[in-house]
């Protein structure tokens, strides 16, 4: 397995000809006041530590990280440099070992600022000389001669990052183990693409009419695919409250309970509901929603979401192993807690901070969940369980042992026509999405979703 492809050789996304990066900082500028640019560099550097050295969700480091920075594309841009360094960060250090005799260690805060300001020449269009002359201040005395110097031999070689960026080798080769060389190669190809937009319809029947008015395309009813977009309160029909934003797999766990039945008093319980995509689709698909979650903050923006779109659910704000229904429901959507490995496209935190023990952790957990709210689903009715994981320990192998220990529940096989075109269920009977799958419509997040019935 080739774990990282071969880097470019020309200038597309290199330093280029005009390249300044030898200028040096002004020695007039007063070494206790950051020079402009330099606060946004410092808070990425606090968010990069926060991801790398603590664990942190790059959303969940940004916040403290950029407490400090009032503008909103400031704030745009300390994420960005972030998000597009840990999206690039093996192909990075490789440049960095390329030009250096020893290499520098992973926690080292040359190597930090070398990071950051290769990514910025390399990636985002930053010009080298404010690259390099953004970073220096963050680094202490001799490690600044080594920075410079690293960063000068790499413009002058017109160093560049590969067009497809590496997967860190311990993913690479945990994903090749569970689905092939094939999936790693169609990871690194999801990770150097910007994922399109998808939009969940309130009224599956508008989806032609909003494809068009919106100038985009439908994958199936009830979605909207959009290429290119505004900044999303600027969309037609968001005022409304006509869509909401959910990537097209994370859409499905909602949809394979399907409508409510029984003269809309079908009662069905989302666990870990926030920020609420799958209570809006069950509660416009008429169900009596019970959306509970032990984040209020989470809660609130389903609570906002909600009135947005003028659909109603009862919000409790509690945790799933402290609460239960008065009476069994109808049906019960778990969307457990996982690593999130499928949303690396968005988030490529997950590729660098996500372990063999947190997955292990979180299988714990999801075990657990999915005992617990077992006991909340009727005779008859519906349990689905889903995660946004690609690894099989939060997917397969949670339902073969859930069946395994619970016979009064039986496998309801997901069916082609209840997924989009292009996608078809697995082999099990249920729905597992994989880098690749429909990459020529834009591609979907990794996903998993199960759908038992309890017969007893």
């Amino acid at each position: 397995m080739q774990v990282r492809p071969p880097r470019s050789t020309g200038n597309k996304g290199g330093f280029g000809s005009d390249s300044r990066s030898g200028a040096r900082p002004d020695p007039r500028v007063d070494p206790r006041v950051d020079p402009p640019g330099v606060p946004v560099r410092r808070a990425a550097l606090r968010v990069l530590d926060g991801v790398l050295r603590r664990g942190e969700a790059l959303e969940q480091a940004l916040g403290p990280a950029a407490r400090h920075i009032d503008r909103a594309d400031d704030r745009a841009l300390v994420h960005a440099i972030a998000a597009e360094t840990l999206r690039r960060l093996p192909d990075l250090d490789a440049l960095i070992d390329s030009a250096t005799q020893r290499p520098l260690p992973d926690d080292a805060k040359a190597r930090m600022a070398l990071r950051m300001a290769l990514v910025q020449a390399l990636a985002l269009g930053t010009p080298a000389h404010a690259a390099i002359a953004t970073v220096l201040p963050l680094v202490d005395g001799g490690p600044r001669k080594l920075v410079h110097g690293v960063f000068g031999t790499l413009s002058r070689d017109e160093a560049a990052l590969p067009d497809v960026p590496s997967l860190p080798d311990a993913v690479a080769l945990r994903w090749e183990a569970a689905w092939g060389d094939a999936m790693v190669e169609a990871a690194m190809y999801a990770l150097a693409g910007q994922p399109a937009l998808d939009l969940t319809l309130a009224d599956p029947a508008e989806t032609e009419t909003m494809a068009k008015r919106l100038h985009g395309v439908s994958l199936m009813p009830g979605h909207v695919r959009l290429a290119d977009h505004a900044a999303v309160p600027a969309i037609e029909g968001f005022g409304e409250g006509r869509w909401w934003v959910q990537d097209l797999a994370a859409s499905l766990p909602a949809r394979l309970i399907g409508g409510a039945t029984g003269g809309g008093g079908a009662e069905a319980i989302d666990v870990c509901a926030a920020p609420g995509g799958k209570t809006m689709q069950l509660a416009a698909a008429g169900w009596q929603v019970t959306a509970i979650d032990s984040a209020e903050s989470r809660l609130a923006r389903l609570s906002d979401n909600l009135a947005r779109t003028n659909l109603s659910a009862a919000i409790v704000a509690a945790d799933a192993f402290n609460w239960a229904p008065k009476a069994a429901a109808d049906a019960v959507l778990l969307d457990a807690p996982c690593s999130a490995t499928g949303i690396f496209r968005r988030h490529p935190d997950v590729l660098h901070r996500v372990r063999p023990s947190m997955i292990a952790e979180m299988a714990e957990l999801q075990t657990r969940l999915l005992a617990r709210v077992a006991h909340w689903v009727r005779i008859g009715g519906v349990l689905v369980y889903a995660t946004c994981s690609l690894e099989p320990a939060e997917g397969e192998a949670q339902i073969e042992r859930f069946l395994a220990d619970n016979p009064h529940f039986t496998l309801d096989p997901v069916l082609p026509d209840e997924l989009p075109h292009g996608l078809l269920p697995a082999a099990g009977g249920w729905f597992r999405s994989l880098p690749g799958m429909l990459a020529e419509q834009g591609g979907c997040d990794g996903f998993f979703a199960a759908r038992m019935i309890r017969t007893g």
